[in-house]
């Protein structure tokens, strides 16, 4: 299961709001490359793609390829402000390490 927090899912539906362009929810996954192997990317999606597991989230739809689910499985998506900046966070319990900037990981 993916989740994502009370923060992150409020931060998601308001953003699904404010988009001029209808959304069905969030696409979540992973591509290879950064520092340590593999990244991490949200991105709006207007559906299902063959293939896809389909989740919900504190009432957000979220659409995982099965490559990415399978990299996912437990990961939680925090959204975060800080005096620094303000972003989304995974806490993906099967990276075995993460580079510096939090963006990319590896198992």
């Amino acid at each position: 299961m993916i989740t994502l927090t009370d923060s992150a899912a409020e931060k998601v539906r308001d953003m699904l709001t404010k988009r001029e362009q209808p959304t069905d929810g969030l696409r979540v996954g992973v591509r290879g490359g950064g520092c340590s192997g593999f990244t991490y990317f949200l991105e709006f999606s207007e559906g299902a793609k063959e293939g896809d597991r389909q989740l919900e989230s504190h009432g957000v739809r979220l659409f995982i390829d099965s490559k990415s689910y399978l990299y996912l499985m437990g990961t939680e998506v925090d959204y975060v402000e800080s005096l620094s900046g303000a972003g989304f966070k995974f806490q993906n319990p099967n990276a075995r390490r993460t580079c510096g900037c939090g963006e990319s990981f590896s198992v």
